[in-house]
């Protein structure tokens, strides 16, 4: 297994921020993984780091990084896969195998553990509709176990993995057998979607930094409040889509978190919504950072 000291995170995040952590555990396996979750109790696991706004202070503890538990099988119309894989792989090894329901996976580069621990979703579609159970590490009991979809508690950017006792190992889904030709189809709308609504990653972003409110869009209210024209010398809100915000180029974690703050109040002060920030901050804060985050977090 690859460990390495002292690394650079920040080449593992979609937004390219991030300081150094102190030791980073690549595991190639699950029994790899299941024991260091055994012996590194305390350590935080991250798949693609793609909804992810890592410190630029670092962490001083370790990290366990899942890219390397690349592992998937699809027999019939059952779908097995790591933690670790790709959503877009997902996407197109599925498509190819004539199954439908992860056309919607197409568009952004999380990884199944953190599909599912966020209850990732796009057009209409969410990675717990086709879930059948999945293999977790239970960090009380120490041991291995299954859980089906019905005992995870699913709902709009939500499972019981958030709450922190659970890590996923593997999963099983089923999908659908279609004509390769409707879902090919949908997967180009999808990636047209994209295209034109959000920013490709060679413009640093984590996707959508707030949720949607019920019943509402994040990136409707946003754009109302005028965001869209808040541009800080190294980071700005993408011009085409208002929920989004792009890295210029050497961003600081404190960068985001200002910028963030800045979208909170726009819409808090507009319309008394308080936007729930649907990016992740992971490492040490700075006092500062602390209090950007405690803004919009209480």
């Amino acid at each position: 297994m690859i460990i390495k000291e002292e690394f650079e995170i920040k080449n593992y995040t979609t937004y390219k921020i991030g300081g150094k952590v102190k030791r980073v555990y690549f595991p190639e396996t699950q029994s790899e993984f299941t024991e260091l979750l055994r012996e590194k109790t305390d350590a935080i696991v991250l798949g693609s780091c793609s909804n992810i706004l890592f410190s630029s202070d670092g962490y001083d503890g370790d990290v366990i990084l899942t890219t390397e538990l690349k592992q998937y099988e699809i027999r019939g119309t059952h779908v097995y896969a790591s933690a670790g894989v790709k959503g877009p792989l997902l996407a197109q090894k599925t498509a190819e195998a004539g199954l439908s329901g992860f056309e919607f996976m197409i568009g952004f580069p999380g990884s199944v553990g953190g599909d599912i621990c966020m209850n990732a979703g796009a057009h209409g579609q969410t990675i717990s509709d086709k879930l059948i159970q999945v293999c977790l590490f239970d960090k009380e009991s120490k041991e291995v176990v299954y859980k089906k979809k019905e005992e995870l508690d699913f709902s709009y950017r939500h499972s019981l993995l958030q709450g922190g006792r659970y890590i996923l190992i593997h999963a099983e889904f089923e999908l659908e057998k279609a004509q390769a030709q409707d879902i090919n189809a949908l997967i180009e709308r999808n990636k047209e979607f994209r295209k034109n609504i959000q920013p490709s990653l060679a413009n640093p972003n984590a996707g959508s930094v707030f949720k949607n409110p019920e019943n509402d869009s994040a990136g409707r209210l946003l754009d109302k409040a005028g965001v869209k024209s808040f541009d800080l010398p190294r980071a700005r809100v993408w011009k085409n889509h208002a929920n989004f915000i792009v890295n210029k180029g050497d961003a600081t974690s404190e960068d985001i978190l200002t910028l963030m703050v800045m979208m909170y109040n726009a819409v808090k002060n507009q319309y008394t919504i308080e936007l729930k920030p649907e990016i992740i901050f992971i490492g040490n804060k700075t006092k500062k950072e602390e209090e950007l985050w405690n803004i919009m977090s209480h």
